[in-house]
């Protein structure tokens, strides 16, 4: 199997900063609620951890929405419809990863881990 290069950090962090903030954790992943940890967890280094990662999967989810509603409007035009077909079922790919990276980060919050997502993980937003 190929190895995806997740990286847990999860000794980095308070074990009771941990437990009480697993709430904000997943809150992180729900599309913009990432916000409420944004701002109601900010001395937290766990809830920031999955916050971090939650407003990277809002950010490029927002990008292929927008992108895909560009591309949409553009499918009327003969010379440019085949290829904007092909970008679009591209980003409707990345939004099925981007599911399942909300998933893992959910999964992973709730059971007080911080596992970085591949590909993504190691891009920082949040310090």
């Amino acid at each position: 199997m190929a190895d995806l290069n997740i990286k847990d950090r999860t000794q980095e962090f308070d074990p009771q900063d941990i437990q009480d903030n697993k709430t904000m954790g997943i809150l992180a992943y729900i599309s913009w609620l990432v916000l409420v940890p944004i701002f109601a967890a900010k001395e937290s280094k766990f809830a920031r951890f999955h916050a971090n990662q939650g407003l990277i999967l809002a950010i490029v989810e927002a990008a292929c929405w927008i992108s895909l509603a560009i591309l949409g409007a553009l499918t009327w035009i003969p010379v440019v419809k085949i290829f904007a077909y092909i970008l679009m079922v591209a980003l409707y790919l990345v939004l099925a990863l981007c599911v399942v990276f909300t998933v893992l980060g959910i999964v992973s919050a709730s059971k007080g881990q911080a596992k970085e997502f591949p590909l993504i993980g190691s891009i920082k937003i949040l310090k």
